[in-house]
Parts: C-alpha cells; structure tokens; sequence
C-alpha cells in the first residue's frame, strides 16, 4: 500500500504540473483528495493490514496527501498570478487606483477538526459513516440498552418532535442502524460524526447543539486492550507523541465496562497546573466494551462477537488543541475569530 500512495503522489505531482488553468487544478483536487479518490479507497483497505502495517500506511498516507496540497496551493497562486497579469495587459484601466480587498473563506474550525480526525480513524482501518438527525426512540435509546425509565428520556434532556421521534442525543443511533444492517456478521469498523442535540443552557463549556464523534469496533476476540491501543494511536496523532492517556471506571447503558478517558495535561506536562485543575490529566471522552444487550438488539451473538465504543466531542478536542476557552465561538460567527482559522 506504501507502494501504491507513493505511485498515486507522483502522478497527482504530474497533473498537478501539467495543469494550466485553475479548473484542471481543482479537478485534480477532487480527483485525488476527495472523499471517492484513489488515496481514500487504498486506505479503506486497511483493515486486511496488520497491527504493524496500518500506522506505516497511515502516516504514508498523511504526507502524500499533504505534499499534494501544498503544490495544489503554490500553482493555484502561480496561475492566477499569470491570469491577472494577462488580463491587466488586455484591459485599458489605471491599475494605480486603490482596490477593494476580497474577503474569502475558509473552512470553519470545527470542519477542520473532524476532517481531521475522520483521517487519522481512516489510517487506523475505521470506515466514515453518518445517519440521520431526526431519529425514532428505538434507535436512539432502546437499541443502546436504555430502558422507557432511564433519566436520558426526560424530556429536560431531549428535543422530541413526536412521543417517538426526537432530535438525536448522540451518534450512537448510527452505530446501532449500522449493525442492523450488518445482519449479525462482523467486522464493524465506523466512526460516526455528526450534530446532536440536547436540553441545556448555554455557557461556556455547554450548548445545546455540539458535535460528536463516536466509533465502534465489533468483532471476533476484540479486546479492551484494542480499544486503549486505539485512543492512545488517535490521541499521539492528534495532540502529539508526548501525550499518552489513562482510563478511570465509568458507567454508561450501553458499555460494560466503561471507562473515562483522560489525557495527559500539553501544558504543564502532567505535573499539575489551573488547566488540568492539578491533576495533570484533562478528561476528553468516555468509552467502554459493547454491552452484550446492545449487541443481541441490534442481531449480534455476544457469545461470539465483542466490541468496543467511544465518543466525544468535537468542540471540546478543538478547544483544547487550540486554547479556545469558549464553546460559543464556534457558533456566533464572529470574522474576527474565524479569521484566525484560514490556515486550519
């Protein structure tokens, strides 16, 4: 697979120097970066790769991915730069008069973190799945072992449209419809991004509508040693190698066990300081072994198949990886914050 990223890196080099408009260049983009490209399909093919070979790939797959964007970036400049030049030579106007700057976009914050993270799940062998917004009661609460009296139904907690449709609480329903339609037959590998909402004040560190992302492993003989090797590759990937992570005992309906996940405070280095409270850790998500009435719901054997799961929030590793210390910037729409992002 090494061999194959690298193939498709110097092919996507070629085009990228043979392009001589904008458009062949964004063709090119799309070609090899988007989500049906060739990059994407190799590195769905991870999951027949060893434990050994998937980081190798993944990381193979990381450089390419960025050497492409990089010259897509520095012949995009050189070709509107000759656009310009050309058409100032063909027009007739005072080109000393003063002109209007041009604000342009870029992709929001939280974009960039779940694109992002999607990458480093994909290099890990983990497949993007997504569902529906407006869920029914079965998938959101009975499929994941939460019974009629459980207090998440509560309606303080949940947006219900109907007495049985409700604005997702979390992700998990697509956990749950996808192994439905796995008919009982592993593997399943997905992570699954997406809004969720619930009844609750706004502040700094609450919303009533955040992001997800939560992931599923089901399969033969998996392990709770999978699922920490998993957080910890995700997490060295994501914050940096010097960080590492620790599991406290939960509970939660649908694991058994559960577990928080904290991670190493990238401030103080896990001596102590005001952002981690002295503790050194910082919690970020929680996580747990697939409970086997989960499993059975949904049409697995748990006599024969186990499974991990974990979620958490999108806004919250954003604000932690770049010092954001109010969840309300994400959503007020403020240039002056976004701007800040443009490189992202």
């Amino acid at each position: 697979m090494i061999d194959r990223l690298q193939e498709l890196g110097k092919e996507a080099l070629e085009e990228i120097k043979q392009a001589d408009t904008v458009k062949a260049l964004d063709a090119v983009r799309v070609k090899y970066l988007g989500k049906k490209g060739p990059i994407t399909e190799v590195l769905r093919g991870m999951g027949k790769l060893s434990a050994e070979e998937r980081p190798k790939v993944g990381q193979k797959a990381n450089e390419v991915r960025e050497e492409i964007q990089q010259q897509l970036e520095q012949k995009t400049e050189e070709l509107e730069k000759i656009a310009l030049e050309e058409k100032l030579q063909e027009e007739s106007i005072d080109v000393t008069l003063p002109g209007k700057e041009v604000k342009r976009g870029a992709r929001h914050p939280l974009t960039a973190v779940v694109e992002e993270m999607e990458d480093i799940f994909i290099g890990l062998g983990f497949s993007v799945t997504e569902g529906p917004e407006v869920e029914t009661d079965y998938y959101n609460f009975e499929a994941l072992n939460l019974p009629p009296d459980h207090p998440a139904r509560d309606m303080q907690d949940s947006f219900y449209v109907t007495p049985d449709m409700l604005l997702r609480t979390q992700t998990s329903p697509v956990q749950a419809r996808t192994m439905e339609k796995f008919k009982g037959k592993g593997p399943v590998k997905i992570v699954c991004p997406g809004k969720v909402y619930r009844r609750d004040d706004d502040d700094a560190t609450h919303s009533h509508q955040f992001m997800q992302m939560e992931g599923l492993y089901v399969d033969e003989n998996v392990r709770m040693s999978d699922l920490k090797g998993t957080l910890e590759a995700f997490v060295k990937e994501y914050f940096g190698p010097d960080r590492t992570i620790r599991l406290r005992p939960s509970f939660f309906p649908f694991t058994e066990p559960s577990v928080e996940v904290d991670v190493s405070c990238g401030i103080c280095g896990g001596d102590g300081c005001r952002i981690c409270k002295h503790s050194g850790w910082i919690e970020v998500l929680g996580a747990g072994m697939v409970h086997p009435n989960v499993l059975t719901y949904n049409g697995f054997d748990p006599e024969k198949y186990s499974g991990f799961a974990f979620g958490m929030g999108v806004e919250r590793f954003a604000m932690l990886k770049y010092g954001i210390d109010d969840i309300r910037h994400f959503y007020t729409n403020d240039i002056r914050f976004l701007e800040q992002f443009k490189r992202v």
